[in-house]
């Protein structure tokens, strides 16, 4: 069979690369090692090809006779003239039969193992699947069946049918994080998938089994958010991340548990990870997903499911639901200040009288100021509770849902409702405001703050959680270049100002005794929001900050100076004129006396200068700005740049460092292999570049230690371009496996670098030790 690899490929090498530059790409591809589980047999097929591709580019005759084919097939792919050329008085290199038409190469049955390894560490990923796949399959058409131990080589027929099983799913595994880090995660899961469905179904290599399944434990997170952001047209799909969020939830223990779902996300993380989930799911899903949870119990998602009963309820004409979320808020009102949202749940249920009693026991201070604000000119604080309650649903609850979050709201549509009136109708008033009153009334907050310490350290409450994970992070507990990036709908913006109700449905006048409780109730909610239409559009632009906790005196007090007389209103003011006019006077004063010192400092150093003049300077001077550099600073990762002209020893000792530092950075255990293409090139880099994959695969690293002597600088001309050093470098290593140290060696050696000019910037393009002396440990 044949097989789309070239000599140069398998070498790793350019065309144009020279001999000593085929021996080093030769000997580190020997060294380089595949996995330990490959077998002995697979190995030696995969080296047998390397040597074949050496013996054939190492032979002068040979080589020419290859490259002309290449560069035929290169310059001329569709055209039959390179077989003529190849076959023209010139034996096929090796006999081995090269395919003119697509640079193939023809290999046995046995060499099948070899030549995969080759492709697969060249990152030809599909081409891999494309050969395995077909070789999986026995004679009778069908795979072997699972339990079938071919680890021990029990099918005499085909002895390397593991190796290539271990090919495939390895394939598969670096074709899933390839897909993971272009952000592709459903993508990359069906591949992920695949390689451990080929493993599972032969029954080997339960290791790479369990490193493909920590790896799609690992994706989980972001698959969710890329199948949920999908449209909601998309049924099948998004019921798929549905079923991965249970998954996870279940393996968790819950949104605030402590369970282990092999996500890497700590609970910090899963809660923003929530957070940001929320922005795709519709309020029926949320509904549906936060009270099955707030039964575990879960104080972050009884709060999330309070907040989608009350969306539920408004935007659906459900007062039903939002007095079940009356009912779940008097449970959180043990362990936090949900006094503001309890009144809420009043108000949208009808019950004025409680509403505005419970939200005097609230403690969220700049809620409260807004309120009072806004209803200056009322005997109660109905007005600004409407005005706030509206805008509370308009720019923090609906938000949060993908179905709600470009609906407007208006409390007047929702009280105009017929099935909404006649729920509230036949609301039980007793139960409901009575016994609910008396239960937040005794509640005591000295408890709730000796309470908070232990329930912080254990999980976030629900508000804490609303308010302090608002925006969309990126998912942490993953490599940096894997990150979700899904399309995100804006962020709510909080606003306070008063928006403009139209004015409502008129009824006729009633005398209050004769109506009922609940309906009046309506009437003066809906009195209310008819007034608040009046407020001007200058305080529509006030922003809402974030609530912070006041205490009880402080409160009060508001309340008290609310309810002043008018004289004592009128001298509070006089009060406050004369010190607004006190802080005129001191600040003129201070503003005449930095006037009088400007003068007087100036007059005295015209005198100064006129009696006691200063040396003039002769010649242009030297302009220095403060917030400029009077030389540019290069940048901390930018390549040294070095003077034109001749090469010095101090030039070449420093590029050569460079390239040192670059080298154990790049091998060291953060392989910081993109480091490499700073200081090197050509076949250089492509060189250095595979020896470092190959170590960062197989979980292995270098420490170095290097000292530098430069001994000769060969430039054939002071300005050329191209430059030979000649160097001895004592080099120490250490080399890790699997975080452990194997061995030690300290070497001498004189090392050749080829050096080459690049746009100023003196770079390596190839190197060879002439002479070498190991020590090994």
């Amino acid at each position: 069979m044949r097989i789309p690899l070239d000599y140069y490929r398998i070498l790793g090498l350019p065309l144009a690369a020279s001999s000593e530059q085929l021996r080093q790409a030769y000997s580190d591809r020997i060294v380089q090692k595949p996995r330990r589980e490959y077998s002995p047999a697979a190995i030696s097929s995969r080296k047998q090809l390397i040597e074949e591709a050496y013996v054939v580019l190492s032979d002068p005759k040979e080589r020419s006779t290859y490259d002309q084919l290449y560069l035929a097939h290169a310059y001329d792919p569709d055209s039959n003239t390179s077989a003529t050329v190849a076959n023209e008085n010139r034996p096929e290199p090796n006999n081995r039969g090269l395919d003119t038409q697509s640079l193939s190469i023809e290999i046995t049955q046995d060499e099948l193992v070899g030549a995969l390894l080759i492709l697969q560490d060249l990152g030809e990923y599909e081409i891999v699947l494309k050969l395995g796949r077909p070789y999986l399959v026995n004679k009778s058409g069908t795979s072997s069946g699972k339990g079938h131990n071919l680890a021990q080589n029990e099918d005499p027929e085909n002895p390397s049918r593991p190796d290539v099983v271990l090919t495939i799913a390895l394939a598969c595994l670096e074709l899933g994080r390839e897909q993971w880090q272009q952000g592709h995660y459903e993508n990359a899961a069906n591949s992920l998938e695949t390689g451990q469905e080929v493993l599972f179904r032969e029954g080997l290599f339960v290791n790479v089994q369990n490193e493909i399944q920590a790896e799609l434990y690992k994706l989980r997170p972001y698959r969710i958010l890329e199948l949920l952001a999908l449209p909601e047209t998309k049924t099948a799909e998004r019921r798929q991340g549905l079923e991965l969020l249970q998954n996870i939830l279940e393996d968790r223990g819950g949104i605030d548990g402590n369970g282990n779902d092999e996500s890497g996300l700590n609970i910090d993380d899963f809660l923003r990870f929530i957070q940001q989930l929320r922005n795709y799911l519709t309020v029926a899903e949320q509904h549906k997903l936060f009270e099955a949870e707030s039964q575990r119990p879960s104080a972050v998602a009884t709060y999330l499911a309070v907040y989608a009963l009350i969306a539920r309820g408004f935007a659906q004409r459900q007062p039903a639901l939002i007095r079940q979320a009356k009912q779940m808020l008097m449970r959180l009102g043990k362990r936090q200040d949900v006094h503001l949202e309890q009144s809420l749940c009043a108000l949208l249920l009808g019950q004025t009288e409680e509403a505005t009693r419970v939200l005097e026991l609230s403690q969220e201070y700049e809620a409260l100021a807004f309120i009072r604000e806004k209803s200056l000119d009322s005997p109660d604080l109905l007005p600004g509770l409407c005005l706030y309650g509206e805008q509370w649903l308009q720019h923090e609850v609906f938000p949060h849902f993908r179905d709600l979050a470009k609906q407007q709201v208006s409390l007047k549509d929702y009280f105009a409702e017929q099935k909404v009136q006649a729920y509230l109708e036949a609301l039980p008033t007793d139960v409901e405001t009575s016994g609910s009153s008396v239960v937040i009334n005794q509640q005591s907050f000295p408890a709730l703050k000796n309470d908070t310490n232990r329930y912080r350290n254990s999980t976030a409450t629900g508000r804490q959680f609303h308010q302090n994970h608002t925006s969309d992070p990126e998912l942490p507990g993953t490599p940096a270049k894997e990150k979700f990036e899904p399309p995100k709908p804006s962020s709510p913006s909080w606003n306070l100002s008063a928006t403009h109700v139209s004015a409502g449905m008129k009824t006729p006048e009633i005398p209050p005794a004769q109506i009922p409780s609940t309906e009046r109730s309506a009437r003066e909610i809906n009195h209310n929001l008819n007034g608040s239409a009046k407020v001007s559009a200058a305080e529509n632009s006030q922003k809402r900050r974030r609530r912070k906790p006041i205490s009880s005196t402080s409160r009060h007090q508001g309340l008290e100076n609310r309810h002043r007389s008018p004289q004592r209103r009128r001298i509070f003011a006089g009060t406050l004129e004369g010190k607004t006019r006190l802080v005129w006077t001191v600040l003129v004063s201070l503003v005449a006396i930095l006037v009088l010192w400007l003068i007087i400092s100036t007059t005295f150093g015209w005198v100064k200068n006129l009696f006691f003049p200063r040396p003039s300077l002769v010649g242009e001077q030297l302009t220095v700005q403060i917030d400029q550099p009077p030389i540019s600073i290069p940048g901390r990762d930018s390549t040294p740049q070095l003077p034109e002209g001749p090469l010095s020893n101090a030039a070449a000792e420093e590029i050569i460092l460079n390239w040192l530092s670059i080298k154990a950075a790049a091998l060291g255990p953060k392989h910081e292999i993109d480091s490499l293409k700073k200081i090197l090139v050509g076949s250089a880099l492509n060189q250095w570049r595979l020896v470092a994959q190959q170590d960062q695969s197989d979980n292995r690293y270098r420490k170095y230690e290097h000292s530098l002597q430069v001994e000769s600088i060969d430039q054939t001309e002071p300005n050329s371009d191209q430059a030979t050093v000649e160097a001895k470098v004592k080099e120490s290593t250490q080399f890790y496996e699997n975080g452990q140290m194997k061995k030690s060696a300290d070497e001498n050696l004189r090392v050749q670098y080829e050096l080459i000019r690049d746009e100023g910037v003196w770079r390596i393009r190839g190197m060879s030790v002439v002479n070498k002396i190991t020590m090994n440990f």
